[in-house]
């Protein structure tokens, strides 16, 4: 495998309230995380941080991955002990108050990749199937789509784009939504925040990731859109390449 990981603050806000990274394990299956951080003056960063610090330090504590089973417990379990740190830590700090986090990680091994998400950084998957968003945005305006009251057209630019229905760290108990997919030698899956996937069109996504730019080109063509595009919020995102792929299935 190969992985990048890039953030970039765009082209309006003062700050970066964006996170994440790649991490190897012991046995060198990759963890990937994007979380984008919201809530009052600086406590985005915070949520943002303290969710990338934690998840790095589990996963490199953490040994081989060997079934799908096993992958969607440790996200389940992971993310879980962070909201309950992200919810206390939000509790006993004044400035902190109704701060949280979306996420979007995704384990990755040679057989496959675990992907689980909260709130809208999204987690697409271009393989020999084409290209395809694997999670769903935990947003007002996509249970709008999927009770017929708006289109996908009018969606992306309706004023309610950015309300969450679920994020990481404002409640005491949240539910990850968990997914796994079998990966085939030359797959990339790309996570990103949402100031990369309101910004870029998924055929741009697609034309960038096909290139024969290196990744870390690739990463940053993609963040260079977002801004000639505007770049009103924070673009961050990682790709992970799998090239030595395991036939033992």
């Amino acid at each position: 495998m190969k992985a990048v990981f890039q953030t970039d603050v765009g082209k309006i806000r003062s700050h970066n309230e964006d996170n994440g990274g790649v991490f190897i394990n012991q046995t060198g299956d990759y963890l990937a995380v994007v979380a984008d951080g919201m809530g009052g003056h600086l406590a985005g960063d915070v949520a943002s941080e303290m969710t990338m610090t934690q998840l790095k330090q589990f996963w490199e504590e953490t040994e081989e991955m060997t079934s799908p089973q096993q992958a969607e417990t440790w996200l389940k379990e992971h993310i879980m002990k962070v909201n309950e740190s992200l919810f206390q830590h939000s509790q006993t700090n004044d400035h902190c108050q109704g701060m949280g986090t979306t996420i979007v990680a995704a384990i990755c091994t040679k057989q496959f990749a675990t992907i689980g998400h909260i709130g809208d950084s999204r987690c697409y998957l271009l393989n020999a199937n084409g290209f395809q968003q694997m999670t769903e945005d935990h947003s007002l305006v996509n249970e709008l789509v999927k009770s017929g009251q708006l289109s996908k057209e009018d969606a992306e630019y309706h004023p309610r784009k950015h309300v969450l229905l679920r994020a990481l760290g404002t409640e005491q108990v949240i539910e990850l939504d968990v997914k796994t997919v079998a990966v085939d030698e030359g797959d990339m899956l790309l996570l990103c925040s949402d100031g990369l996937s309101n910004k870029v069109p998924e055929q741009t996504m697609v034309d960038v990731l096909t290139s024969d730019r290196s990744l870390e080109e690739k990463a940053q063509a993609l963040i260079d859109v977002a801004n000639e595009h505007g770049g009103e919020d924070n673009i961050t995102l990682a790709i992970v390449q799998f090239l030595d792929v395991s036939e033992s299935r």
